[in-house]
């Protein structure tokens, strides 16, 4: 047992190992073929990456040194591939976001949404759901999620501590206002013996002191219809009846499903969408198909979909059907706990203080690069690049990466001219009370720190070496020979091959990293589109997008990881709701690329851009 138990702790160090000397027989046997040798790579790779037997970024640098010694493309060569366009992209976005998390823009966001849900379960979850797709659009979903979750964990607790309070004061209100009160016998049937029963079992309570957390758990949990004594056994002091359980699962799970969902909406929210702009951009540079208002347009249908059906989906799963009772907006239907909890809501906001001057500055930056993005080309009408004699030289990341260096430069401290006045220093003095002092008043939006440390450069070198195996596929010839190996393929129609693929990337997904599953499918797919004559966008959006949906295990992506750490669900929780999810996403995924993709994208033929530059 022993030596098996060393075996098993020394597992990654030994597929490290063995992968390599299994698979070397490939360049070996075939040493002039150069479709072996990036066939070697390709494996080696794409192993390491499944199985995170070395860390992502380490595993992207093998094609670095493995390709040079081949001969499969020069050190030159494959350095020029780690380095692109979208990393500027990406730069100037963490630059935003950075400054977007230390001014504490996103935690007002997300709790002004939901000051405006309310504290109904129903419409809880909806606001939670929107305030985290709205943040995960520019974000990465892993800061969405780890920001967003305390904000709804303290909510939860406070449902959960004021459940039993709340619930005996009611007693004492039906006593009192039975008349008045729409929530009693009187003014609702339906309820009236119910909430007679309730009332008599918490009048019981109150003339016996509570006695026992235990009594006063099972008298509660009666009026749900759980048997004395199965409470104590099904639940401990942390959830006092199955109700807040269910609150507390629903409310979790819809948070990292959220996040999903949001990131699928822009160019930027998610890594997957930056590897597939970039390695389609360099495979096909004829086509203008993709940018970042030609991506919103087709995703955001997409995402409200998703959301409206993915909330509905867990509401039935967890809360149940009753919509009217946990989606009511009326004052008048409010328990005491749950005006307790928008209490708590409301001081949560109030903490932040009034809006700031850089939380101002930071909220007219985001607004000004979003209306950049979408007016670049936005091809209904000339944008502004159109103003500019020489063509092709501005991208998405021309935008990103100014506006990102404007935030080193501009002062985080509202300018003082004296013509102006003096202005309000006890107003901004109390501004600056929750952000330390520098003895530098030009001191600006976001420093060097800041940036790094929100930059993801494991993901930088992680999206190099896939476009590094892309290029090498693409210069040695696999990828030529790879589609020739699908032509059986060539009787399906081209829906019949997407949904094949959005299944096979969506159940890859769930065992190895979104980043490393759209990488090794990229290729292969762009191919099998070439051989088969469909235009490669009709495949390579959708698997882009079901790739995201690895929302069925917390080691699925970090956000699962994230909602699971708290405590609320267990694995087969997940399980149940995230199969849902993932249907829902194929199938609106599916919906999207049939329906307004052709005309969007111009499925219906097959481009001229794929001869002059992918076929060759």
């Amino acid at each position: 047992m022993g030596m098996l138990r060393n075996l098993w702790r020394a597992r990654k160090l030994l597929l490290v190992i063995l992968i390599p000397l299994l698979m070397l027989p490939l360049p070996v046997l075939y040493p002039d073929s150069p479709e072996a040798q990036c066939a070697y790579v390709l494996i080696v790779t794409a192993v390491y990456w499944v199985s995170e037997a070395v860390p992502l970024g380490a595993a992207a640098m093998v094609p670095a040194f493995l390709f040079p010694l081949f001969g499969v493309l020069k050190a030159s060569e494959v350095a020029s591939e780690y380095f692109k366009d979208t990393t500027l992209l990406l730069i100037g976005v963490i630059c935003l976001a950075a400054s977007i998390e230390k001014w504490n823009l996103h935690k007002r966001i997300a709790l002004r949404m939901v000051m405006l849900a309310g504290a109904k379960p129903g419409m809880l979850v909806l606001g939670f759901m929107c305030c985290t797709v709205f943040l995960s659009m520019w974000l990465s979903n892993t800061s969405t999620t780890a920001m967003v979750m305390p904000i709804a964990e303290a909510v939860l607790q406070q449902l959960i501590s004021t459940s039993l309070e709340a619930d005996m004061d009611l007693a004492v209100i039906i006593d009192t206002d039975s008349v008045e009160d729409p929530y009693t016998a009187s003014a609702s049937p339906k309820y009236g013996g119910e909430n007679e029963k309730r009332q008599l079992e918490l009048i019981y309570l109150n003339e016996n002191g509570m006695k026992k957390n235990r009594s006063d758990k099972e008298m509660l949990t009666l009026s749900d219809g759980q048997e004395p004594g199965q409470s104590g056994k099904e639940y401990s002091s942390k959830y006092k009846t199955k109700r807040d359980h269910m609150i507390c699962k629903c409310l979790s799970l819809s948070i990292t499903y959220a996040a999903t969902i949001g990131g699928l909406m822009t160019i930027t929210g998610t890594s997957t969408n930056l590897i597939f702009a970039e390695q389609f951009n360099t495979r096909y540079p004829e086509s203008r198909s993709i940018n970042f208002g030609t991506w919103f347009v087709f995703s955001f249908p997409i995402a409200l979909i998703m959301l409206v059906l993915t909330w509905l989906w867990m509401h039935w799963l967890f809360l149940g059907c009753n919509f009217k009772e946990t989606c009511s907006l009326s004052k008048k239907r409010k328990t005491k706990r749950e005006e307790m909890s928008e209490r708590r809501i409301h001081e949560e906001y109030e903490k932040l203080g009034p809006f700031s001057y850089p939380e101002m500055v930071t909220g007219i930056f985001f607004v000004l690069m979003t209306l950049l993005w979408f007016t670049r080309e936005p091809g209904f009408v000339p944008g502004w690049t159109s103003l500019f004699e020489r063509k092709g030289y501005r991208t998405d990341a021309t935008v990103s990466i100014f506006l990102g260096f404007l935030l080193f430069l501009i002062p985080a401290r509202r300018p003082s001219f004296s013509c102006f006045g003096k202005g309000r220093p006890d107003e901004e003095s109390a501004r600056d009370q929750k952000k330390p002092k520098d003895s530098n008043p030009l001191a600006p939006l976001i420093n060097w720190k800041d940036f790094q440390k929100h930059m993801p450069w494991e993901i930088v070198i992680l999206v190099g070496g896939g476009y590094a195996l892309a290029a090498g596929c693409k210069v040695s010839g696999l990828s030529d020979w790879i589609g020739r190996q699908m032509e059986p393929m060539s009787n399906l129609p081209p829906w019949a091959v997407t949904l094949i693929a959005c299944l096979l990337v969506s159940v890859v997904t769930e065992f190895a990293s979104n980043p490393a599953t759209i990488t090794v499918f990229l290729p292969i797919l762009s191919t099998l589109s070439e051989t088969l004559q469909i235009n490669p966008l009709y495949t390579l959006i959708p698997a882009t997008m079901c790739v995201s949906f690895a929302v069925m295990l917390p080691v699925g992506n970090p956000p699962n990881a994230i909602v699971f750490s708290y405590g609320h669900c267990q694995i087969q929780d997940m399980v149940k709701a995230g199969f849902g999810v993932n249907v829902i996403g194929v199938v609106a995924v599916m919906l999207a690329i049939t329906t307004w993709g052709f005309p969007l994208f111009q499925l219906q033929h097959f481009p001229a851009w794929v001869n002059a530059t992918g076929g060759q």
